[in-house]
């Protein structure tokens, strides 16, 4: 087997010239580090969380839709835009950098979400001042989105490689800061509006210090990413993501390959589901709890719906290290059973209480976002499990595409049919029963999909003795 067709993962650059003196160049290269004989692996969940509290600003987007749509004229539909645009492009750009970005390793990756997030931000500062929105779109959408798909995938299998043993736990905890920026981000750019303005030149300026804070925020996670020391016996193959540890005989699977899989298939439609019943509550969670219960005495105010938007998120975080957690322990298969029957449980009884129970209402409406958030940081552990190391960030990304569908099918869903209900003469609870009903639609197909999700065919696996590419079966037995 010749060099540069399989390589022990010792024998690499940054190893070579640990003592070179030019090792900051290499470091400003984006060469993978690997951790120092010592490294506790407890120091990379907090590399990750410096990237994903900072990329999960974009669920606080909803502070800066009033002050825009009063500052430059906009609509309810034309303010979100620079959010649903990002959401797109945080999938598109995981789907199609995956590979890019497990290749060139962690550090290079998260190098790529800071410049990309916080260009994204320097820009909409730009259009909140030129009063051009298009700007902002552009900017905090397309731009920014990209950091955003970048910067949600890059920790993820690096995480994996550092806790085989608790991948669930490990990527609950990185994710976890994805549905907790908003707890630091929303009372943080509210201050700073009332600080500087809710008029352009105010958004403007929040606009600006929120790209500098986030770019020096994330740039910790940046110095802070370490690969692990590999394992005796362990090697890379060609095309294999940066740092990955393939034990000889160990199930893998190609990036190329899973696309090929029943597998792939099932879990993208049951991410699209739960992710399309959680996020079609989470975008319109104020104007639904105060419609639903505007009929009735126990009316909720704005401050009221305020904080059960910040419950939600509460619930959001804690959902993503508890549930994935605790697949480590009842397994993924299992733990998505949970997600999608449960979930189904919780809209029947909102469905059914209707607006009686303000109380329930909310519960319900917490456990179903914590479904939401466990659903996204258990993914990484269920891919791993059935797909093995060898390019999980890449399928991680292509799966994230299910993210970008369901990111525009929930809110559209439960909007339209608003729109309608209120179109027809209603109100109050009367304005989301039909979407109820079609979010327990949408969970039940995810329920079946999951039950499909089997063990990859060995016709999928590499051959990790071989170091041989995709077509050529794996010696283990099983299906």
């Amino acid at each position: 087997m010749t060099r540069n067709r399989l390589r022990i993962v010792m024998d690499t650059p940054w190893e070579r010239s640990s003592q070179s003196p030019f090792r900051f160049l290499e470091f400003a290269a984006m060469t993978p580090p690997i951790a120092p004989a010592g490294w506790s692996r407890w120091l990379v969940p907090p590399a990750a969380l410096a990237v994903h509290l900072s990329i999960g600003q974009a669920y606080s987007w909803s502070v800066f839709k009033p002050p825009l749509e009063s500052a430059l004229g906009l609509s309810g539909t034309q303010s979100a835009l620079p959010f649903q645009l990002g959401i797109v492009m945080l999938g598109l750009s995981a789907a199609f950098g995956g590979t890019l970005v497990e290749r060139r390793g962690p550090r290079w990756a998260m190098t790529v979400a800071l410049v990309c997030f916080s260009s994204g931000f320097l820009l909409s500062a730009l259009g909140a001042e030129t009063r051009q929105f298009w700007l902002i779109v552009f900017g905090y959408g397309f731009v920014g989105g990209i950091g955003l798909g970048i910067g949600y995938i890059s920790p993820v299998s690096t995480l994996i490689k550092w806790f085989p043993d608790r991948p669930g736990t490990a990527t609950g905890i990185a994710i976890m800061g994805f549905g907790g920026g908003a707890l630091i981000a929303s009372p943080w750019s509210q201050a700073m509006l009332d600080h500087f303005g809710s008029d352009s030149g105010g958004i403007a300026l929040a606009f600006l210090v929120h790209g500098l804070v986030y770019a020096l925020f994330m740039s910790l996670g940046v110095f802070l990413i370490r690969l692990p020391r590999p394992r005796p016996g362990a090697r890379t193959l060609p095309g294999a993501e940066s740092g990955a540890v393939l034990l000889i005989g160990s199930v893998q699977v190609s990036a190329r390959s899973a696309l090929r899989t029943p597998q792939f298939w099932c879990l993208w439609i049951v991410l699209c589901m739960n992710v399309t019943a959680g996020i079609g509550i989470l975008e319109r969670a104020a104007p639904m709890i105060t419609d639903f219960f505007a009929n009735t005495s126990a009316a909720v105010s704005a401050s009221a719906a305020a904080g059960f938007v910040a419950l939600l998120s509460a619930a959001n975080m804690a959902g993503r290290i508890g549930w994935s957690s605790l697949s480590d322990v009842i397994g993924r298969k299992n733990i998505y059973r949970v997600y999608l029957l449960v979930g189904i449980a919780m809209y029947v009884v909102i469905f059914l209480a209707g607006d009686t129970a303000k109380p329930l209402f909310v519960i319900c409406a917490m456990v179903i976002l914590s479904f939401y958030g466990g659903g996204f940081a258990t993914l990484p552990a269920y891919l791993k499990d059935l797909f093995g190391t060898y390019q999980v960030g890449a399928i991680h990304g292509r799966l994230l595409t299910a993210w970008s569908v369901a990111g525009v099918l929930g809110p559209l869903i439960v909007n339209r049919v608003a729109d309608a209900q209120t179109d027809a003469g209603k109100s109050g609870s009367q304005l989301y029963g039909v979407s109820f009903v079609i979010m327990i639609c949408l969970l039940a197909v995810g329920l079946i999909a999951n039950e499909f999700v089997r063990p990859v065919h060995p016709r999928h696996h590499l051959d990790t003795r071989k170091g041989e590419p995709d077509g050529h079966a794996a010696a283990e037995p099983g299906v």
